[in-house]
C-alpha cells in the first residue's frame, strides 16, 4: 500500500468536537506535525472530512 504524509497546517480550535476528534484520531497533536499513514479507506475518509486543516502528500 502507499504511504501518505499528513501535516496539520491549520488549528482545529474553534471547530466542533467531531472535527477535533478526527484530527486526534489521525495522530496529530501540534501544528505543523507530520505523521505517515498507510493509505486505506478509513484514513482516506478521515482526511476527506478534515481536508481544510491538512496538507497531504504521497510518499
Amino acid at each position: 500500500m502507499k504511504k501518505l504524509s499528513i501535516t496539520l497546517i491549520k488549528s482545529p480550535i474553534g471547530y466542533n468536537k467531531d472535527i477535533r476528534n478526527t484530527v486526534s484520531a489521525l495522530g496529530l497533536k501540534k501544528m505543523h506535525q507530520t505523521v505517515f499513514k498507510e493509505e486505506n479507506p478509513a484514513i482516506c475518509g478521515m482526511i476527506q472530512k478534515v481536508s481544510f486543516l491538512l496538507k497531504v502528500d504521497k510518499v
